[in-house]
């Protein structure tokens, strides 16, 4: 809906398409709520599971105000609460309320054209005989369809020296992936030893098919690995259930672990999923 109302023309008056007269008041004030809900909605979307407190410092308004937003988008089934998870020693009292995006919230900001990737997606599989013959052949299409994108990122983290994992973060937020880094601590406990990096992609534009094909994801996390140069762990995906696509990248020289390195925790609101696409679902 727009602040403006359309003016039907009366008889004798010229032509005028488009011709608008202001809004009332009432309909602005009501437009300017949703446009505002919208901010705290994509807010939560591009930085994850966020506290009321954290939303109102991001878009400049009051814990109030936030919490009234937040109830409606409650109300619509769009985020739900839930509580902080906390790593390492706790403070007293209860862990701070933050909301995630549900499924619908998700859907709002899903691009079209869900329904024809899938269906593409089940004929490669099913033309290839289905089966694992088919799951290898939709996990051929996957490594093909990112390797071409990991090719328009290899310039920038070419350039990028030691901070390759922020230069892919930065390619992946301009294709709507909304990705952040944050550093960790790397498996050894001194201070001066290198830290990794936890990559955070807090949107998928392709979540709702990376659920039905796996492969996708998987396909991923390899072309990530490609492009920093080391061997990374997916800890959680939004395709399967996770509030944020988690990635950690260890330092460099680190050796590879096929358990999670410590101070890789998920960011809050995530689930500690180790391979959040290892569970490859029947594409039939």
């Amino acid at each position: 809906m727009k602040n403006i109302r359309e003016h039907k023309a009366q008889p004798g008056e010229p032509d005028a398409p488009g011709c608008a007269v202001p809004a009332t008041a009432a309909e602005a004030l009501a437009e300017g709520h949703r446009a505002t809900r919208d901010r705290v909605a994509r807010s939560i979307l591009d930085h994850g599971p966020s506290s009321a407190a954290d939303l109102a410092s991001r878009l400049g308004l009051t814990p109030a105000a936030v919490r009234r937003h937040l109830d409606g988008l409650a109300a619509a089934g769009l985020v739900d609460a839930r509580e902080q998870r906390v790593y390492g020693s706790r403070g007293r009292g209860r862990p701070a309320k933050v909301f995630a995006l549900t499924d619908s919230g998700r859907s709002a900001f899903y691009q079209a054209y869900d329904q024809l990737a899938a269906d593409a997606l089940r004929w490669i599989s099913e033309a290839a005989g289905g089966g694992s013959a088919g799951e290898e052949a939709v996990a051929a299409f996957a490594r093909a369809r990112l390797a071409k994108q990991g090719e328009r990122y290899q310039d920038a983290l070419d350039q990028a020296g030691a901070q390759r994992a922020e230069a892919l973060a930065e390619a992946l937020s301009a294709d709507g992936y909304a990705a952040t880094v944050r550093r960790v601590p790397s498996a050894a406990a001194a201070p001066a030893a290198p830290a990794g990096a936890q990559l955070c992609q807090h949107h998928c534009p392709v979540a709702h098919i990376a659920e039905q094909f796996p492969q996708l994801c998987e396909a991923e996390t390899e072309v990530f690995s490609q492009l920093l140069g080391t061997h990374v762990q997916r800890l959680a995906t939004i395709a399967h259930g996770d509030g944020v696509c988690t990635t950690y990248v260890p330092a460099s020289g680190a050796a590879p672990s096929s358990s999670r390195t410590p101070g890789a925790a998920p960011t809050a609101g995530t689930s500690p999923n180790e391979n959040g696409s290892s569970a490859r679902r029947n594409l039939a």
